[in-house]
């Protein structure tokens, strides 16, 4: 059976109009190309340097104990045992040098926030070491994340007095 062009059973047009390319547009556009357009260029985070990441563990972990204990009077005792526990956990990957210098770096930073009670950039600091190395601090980082909240809901006075007769003196030492 034999069906005229143009018909439902017959081809209407040539091959062009099925699936055929638009007409064309023109040249692509000359110039340079955008490097952010590009997919194999990433940009490094810009608060990472790469290794100049010295930071002892004790400028971490003496801080954030320290905020612990000044919890402790106001906060529940399996609470803070678990928070102490997980400070533990970070003590030993730092000591076996299981920590990253992205993350010992953002931790150091982190401690700075919480001794200036910038909780929100405490909280901010946790989310994208979450965020960007949850393999590496998931065991421990909810501890900390408890100790931010927990600090967020002492009283000021007990936060700004120094613990175990040290002279610090707060922020300004940097």
């Amino acid at each position: 059976r034999v069906f005229p062009a143009g018909t439902a059973a017959g081809p209407t047009t040539p091959a062009a109009a099925v699936g055929s390319p638009p007409k064309s547009l023109g040249p692509p556009p000359l110039g340079p190309v955008n490097p952010a357009l590009r997919t194999g260029s990433v940009r490094p985070p810009a608060e990472e340097p790469p290794e100049d990441c010295d930071v002892p563990a004790d400028a971490v972990l003496v801080p954030l104990r320290e905020a612990l204990d000044a919890c402790r009077p106001t906060v529940q005792k399996q609470v803070c045992e678990d928070i102490g526990r997980r400070l533990t956990v970070l003590g030993d990957m730092w000591a076996q040098g299981k920590l990253s210098a992205p993350v010992r770096k953002r931790m150091s930073v982190l401690v700075q926030e919480l001794q200036r009670c910038s909780w929100d950039t405490a909280d901010e600091l946790h989310r994208s070491l979450m965020v960007d190395h949850v393999n590496e601090v998931s065991q421990w980082l909810v501890g900390v994340k408890r100790l931010i909240a927990e600090m967020r809901n002492l009283p000021m006075g007990e936060l700004t007095e120094p613990q175990d007769d040290k002279t610090e003196t707060g922020p300004e030492q940097e």
